[in-house]
């Protein structure tokens, strides 16, 4: 009997961890978490946290002109490692230890929606 008990809770635990993986969250919701506070919910970089007091403004992520110089993977890096990774402001922190590769992937495409263009 207790085998058994054993054994249909281990099977709940591993039912629930599928369960729970399979609800990841989307790009957009991402982006409106971990980037708005400074970004923008628009990706203006008009958010929050982008006051004057800060020693560079928040990118615009809506500026395809400024987009379009970025590779999709300087986009990849600065989400992965930070702003100081690829020579960016100190301000932007790191996601790579926070986010799975494919939750970077999604915000690359998610930040080419929101410029309307391609990059180099």
């Amino acid at each position: 009997m207790p085998q058994r008990i054993i054994t249909a809770v281990a099977l709940v635990a591993i039912l629930l961890s599928y369960a729970v993986s399979s609800i990841a969250a989307t790009a957009e919701e991402n982006y409106k978490f971990y980037c708005a506070q400074c970004h923008g919910l628009e990706g203006k970089g008009d958010g929050p946290n982008a006051t004057k007091n800060q020693p560079v403004s928040p990118r615009d992520h809506t500026n395809a002109a400024e987009m379009n110089k970025l590779t999709d993977d300087d986009i990849i890096n600065s989400i992965t490692d930070g702003g100081p990774a690829t020579s960016k402001s100190s301000l932007m922190p790191p996601f790579g230890k926070t986010l799975a590769k494919q939750e970077i992937t999604a915000l690359k495409d998610y930040l080419r929606k929101l410029c309307k263009c391609k990059g180099k």
